[in-house]
């Protein structure tokens, strides 16, 4: 190890912490007790943080290096629990390795690998082999989706294999033509998964199969998720809400049961980002179909669901997720753009220039902080009234497909071939 200070799947691509967060006092920052960035997209799933550390910013001045190791190729984001952070590779396309690395250092503290190689189809292979999956910590335990359709459990402490669970040897199904993709999600004492052409409840401690559901065929067209799970409560139910590669499900936490169900249009079960919950209403955006906003009701509180479409339109989105800011929807588009929507009618209410196809995004307060496939962080005021670009830095000349992560004072960015951890040295003293 060393160390230095398309097409239907141009797509699987970015998908696919116990530790202090940081709020304002009067003028400094002051330490809370907070999970860090635990899973996909951060502590709430959201893309959002409670975090003064992007608030009064205009430029990416005091972002500087910390330190940068090289490591095997990897789509998936990096994860943070406490001092550590964990991270995956593929290695020599014939094992899938996680490591464990200090988050200040960047020294290692474990790492532990498996055989789990695989090829995907030839029109997606522009974009690699490698895993693609984000992990997710919690309880000292680190929970790794696999390429080959398996979910595995690592203790977070030493990297001992606890657990794990082969999903086609389980269910007798196909190995997912693009691998395991959809990031897992925790909840309680389970954890749930978009695996085993299904959605499947495990128990987080042993790895047994609580209930299998929202079952799909399996084949190249409609097997495996490519977007990843949240829960919400909806019309006065907490559920799981998945979208699979052709419709959005609400499904009971407990059972498994299917409460609503919602067809997606898609091309080729191109439904790759992770739908945002607001009140009752979901949004999702398709490739090549456009956007929508699906409101669950019922009109008694034991009675069924029934989905009502709020709006739709033309507005394209790909395999970037979205966040939310006050009441606006900030997303990036299958033509590289990046556009602002109104949360309530899908009114566009501006539209940028060009930029790469793929962004990750944290927001923080009224900034965005993004980045870009090309290895280009972006700087973004959220101004419903116009596209306003604060300050842009490259930091890679690597593609940067994983999701970002933003703890505290650093910025965690997992190239293809290396973990690259910056800090903001001009923070105020705490």
């Amino acid at each position: 190890m060393k160390r230095t200070g398309h097409w239907l799947l141009g797509l699987v691509i970015g998908f696919a912490s116990m530790g202090h967060a940081w709020t304002y006092g009067q003028d400094r920052l002051a330490p809370t007790s907070a999970v860090s960035w635990n899973q996909w997209r951060g502590p709430a799933r959201t893309g959002r943080l409670e975090s003064a550390v992007l608030s009064s910013r205009v430029s990416l001045t005091g972002l500087t290096p910390q330190f940068r190791i090289e490591l095997g190729e990897s789509y998936s984001g990096p994860i943070v629990s406490g001092d550590r952070v964990f991270t995956t590779a593929t290695v020599n396309k014939e094992y899938e390795v996680v490591q464990a690395l200090n988050r200040h250092s960047g020294e290692l503290i474990w790492e532990t690998k498996w055989p789990g190689a695989m090829t995907v189809p030839f029109f997606a292979r522009a974009n690699g082999d490698w895993i693609r999956c984000t992990p997710i910590v919690d309880g000292g335990r680190v929970y790794v989706g696999g390429m080959r359709d398996v979910l595995v459990c690592l203790d977070s402490a030493d990297g001992r294999e606890l657990w794990k669970v082969d999903f086609v040897e389980k269910f007798q199904t196909r190995l997912p033509d693009f691998g395991f993709v959809s990031s897992p999600l925790i909840d309680g004492d389970a954890i749930y998964v978009q695996a085993g052409a299904a959605v499947v409840k495990v128990h987080k401690d042993t790895g047994a199969i609580l209930w299998r559901s929202v079952e799909n065929s399996g084949d190249m067209m409609s097997g495996g998720a490519f977007s990843s799970p949240v829960i919400a409560e909806l019309s006065g139910q907490r559920q799981l809400i998945v979208q699979s590669r052709e419709e959005l499900v609400g499904a009971d936490l407990e059972t498994g049961a299917i409460l609503w169900r919602q067809p997606v249009p898609h091309f080729r079960g191109m439904n790759i980002l992770t739908p945002v919950v607001r009140g009752n209403q979901i949004f999702t955006s398709s490739y090549n179909h456009g956007s929508f906003l699906f409101e669950i009701e019922r009109q008694t509180p034991a009675g069924p669901f029934s989905v009502k479409e709020v709006w739709k339109n033309k507005v394209q989105g790909y395999m970037s997720s979205p966040v939310v800011i006050d009441d606006h929807i900030y997303l990036h588009l299958q033509n590289q753009r990046f556009t602002c929507l109104k949360w309530a009618t899908g009114e566009e209410c501006w539209r940028s220039a060009p930029f790469g196809k793929y962004w990750s995004m944290v927001a923080a307060g009224d900034r965005l902080l993004a980045l870009d496939e090309r290895g280009e962080l972006l700087l973004i005021r959220a101004n419903p009234e116009k596209f306003e670009l604060l300050d842009r830095k490259k930091i890679s000349d690597e593609s940067t497909w994983a999701h970002i992560a933003l703890v505290d004072d650093q910025v965690l960015i997992r190239e293809l071939k290396a973990l690259a951890v910056y800090r903001w040295l001009d923070l105020p003293p705490h």
